[in-house]
């Protein structure tokens, strides 16, 4: 079996120091090859060094188990290797065992004092920015296994990583650029590098991302995307007075807080989302909302679509099902066939702030997320709703803030109800 490497690849294998361990960073974009060069590495090690014992680690065995197991496998079959003869798995112990005596092992490290008593000759992190520190620095002292064979002439104890970059500067920027050692490399590969992909795949994801979003995660650089405001790239070019059209669809996209209870109104097309209207009611409830929403828009023509929360506000007093049977015969009662268009699940919030991102301005300077002045509260978030300063955690005010600033209370919930809406009909793929 022949790899072509492509030119980061070959970084990331080979080693340019003399010191007894190499720790390597793969910091790549969508599409550039980290996972299956990670595994290609894990098994060439084992290979090469008969006998000895790796461990391939990600926050959650479930990631592990879904995602570079089977590249493992995938590189196995390709170089000919038949599970029973030349190697076997064993479930419960999460454990490949080479025709050579080598042994993969495959583990969470959620929990570092997992590994706390295992001896090693390399390892590997799948999405190393998602581990804490504390597992990084349990990972680099598990790398003292002292079996080492004279056969194996000049070897070195690995650890190496792969990852997705992430906006906030963590443990990865802190240790391998602000404080490097001199075995410490990172490798930062971004989506072009991998020749093979098809011509469309950049050019799409220019379409699809906003550019700090580009820039993290197709380019592969660090960004800063968590700090400062939620929404990003919004001008007056998104602003527009809008028109309610009676003949085309109303999607009513719902958060359902009791205090305040927000909901958005908006027109779309294939490319396009106008946000031309909102409900926003202080200690109310799900059934004064749809009456408020009756009296405005009592003679629609076209069809009305509802979107919005899955499962529903954990701070509300009514449960999802209750919220939109109460909607459902509201509108049924007044003579409309309401159409429901909802996740299972709600998708996490930073997916839904990519989504809104991409739609508000792409790589390409192309706009397509509108909102009138009549949403103010939409609005207010936009200008608002921010980051918890050196994190991607959106900082939700607290009730003491809200006691002292009533406007806090606006935050979060109207961006909450629109970008359920975006992220349903223009998903981050």
């Amino acid at each position: 079996m022949k790899y072509t490497l492509l030119e980061k690849q070959q970084e990331f294998f080979n080693i340019p120091h003399d010191h007894q361990l190499d720790v390597v960073i793969y910091q790549g974009g969508y599409g550039s090859g980290k996972t299956w060069c990670g595994s290609l590495l894990g098994i060439m090690l084992a290979r090469k060094y008969p006998g000895s014992r790796g461990l391939v680690c990600a926050k959650e065995y479930v990631l592990v188990r879904d995602t570079t197991l089977e590249s493992y496998f995938s590189h196995l079959e390709a170089m000919g290797y038949v599970a029973g003869k030349h190697y076997t798995f064993n479930k419960i112990e999460k454990k490949l065992t080479l025709s050579n005596g080598s042994e993969i092992l495959f583990k969470g490290v959620d929990n570092p004092e997992k590994i706390k008593s295992l001896n090693l000759h390399w390892a590997e992190i799948e999405e190393a920015s998602q581990i804490s520190d504390s597992a990084f620095k349990q990972l680099i002292g598990r790398l003292r296994n002292t079996n080492v064979k004279s056969s194996w002439g000049n070897f070195r104890y690995r650890l190496f990583g792969h990852t997705n970059p992430q906006a906030d500067k963590g443990w990865i920027y802190r240790r391998f650029v602000e404080n490097k050692k001199e075995n410490y490399r990172l490798i930062i590969a971004p989506t072009s590098n991998n020749i093979y992909l098809p011509e469309h795949y950049l050019e799409s994801m220019k379409e699809d991302f906003d550019p700090e979003y580009y820039k993290i995660n197709v380019l592969g650089q660090f960004g800063n995307y968590s700090s400062g405001l939620v929404v990003k790239g919004f001008t007056d070019d998104n602003i527009k007075p809008l028109k309610y059209n009676e003949n085309l669809p109303l999607h009513l996209t719902c958060d359902f807080n009791v205090d305040p209870m927000c909901w958005c109104l908006a027109h779309k097309d294939d490319k396009n989302v106008y946000f031309f209207d909102e409900i926003v009611i202080e200690n109310t409830t799900t059934q004064q909302a749809i009456e408020e929403f009756l009296r405005r828009y009592p003679n629609h023509k076209g069809d009305i679509v509802i979107n919005g929360d899955a499962s529903g506000d954990n701070r509300s007093s009514q449960s999802e099902f209750t919220n939109y049977m109460i909607i459902k015969r509201a509108l049924e009662a007044f003579g409309y066939n309401p159409k429901f268009q909802l996740r299972n699940f709600n998708p996490s919030i930073l997916n839904r702030i990519q989504a809104f991102n991409a739609r508000v301005c792409n790589s390409k300077g192309e706009r397509s997320l509108f909102i009138s002045k009549k949403c103010k509260w939409l609005l207010h978030n936009v200008y608002n709703l921010s980051f918890k300063e050196g994190t991607s955690i959106v900082n939700v005010p607290s009730l003491k803030q809200i006691k002292n600033d009533r406007e806090m209370k606006f935050l979060e919930h109207p961006f909450d109800a629109a970008s359920y809406l975006v992220e349903y009909y223009f998903p981050i793929k």
